[in-house]
């Protein structure tokens, strides 16, 4: 059930992207976590999850950029 949670919560998180001029690195944690706790995800499983999630996220959509410029 957590993991189902914390998918949804990724899906949320759309406005909290950390970038830099050209690249992403990345969401805003705390914002994210705190958006955790408003929806009731459990804090074990968002601390746990949500970092390997935003590896992969990251390193897509850079590729992706890389693609689109060049």
């Amino acid at each position: 059930m957590e993991g189902w949670q914390v998918w949804d919560l990724v899906g949320r998180l759309g406005g909290q992207l950390r970038v830099l001029p050209g690249a992403v690195i990345g969401w805003d944690l705390a914002a994210a976590l705190a958006l955790a706790d408003a929806l009731g995800v459990p804090p074990v499983a968002a601390a746990e999850l949500l970092p390997v999630i935003e590896a992969v996220m990251v390193a897509k959509l850079n590729e992706q950029m890389d693609h689109a410029n060049g």
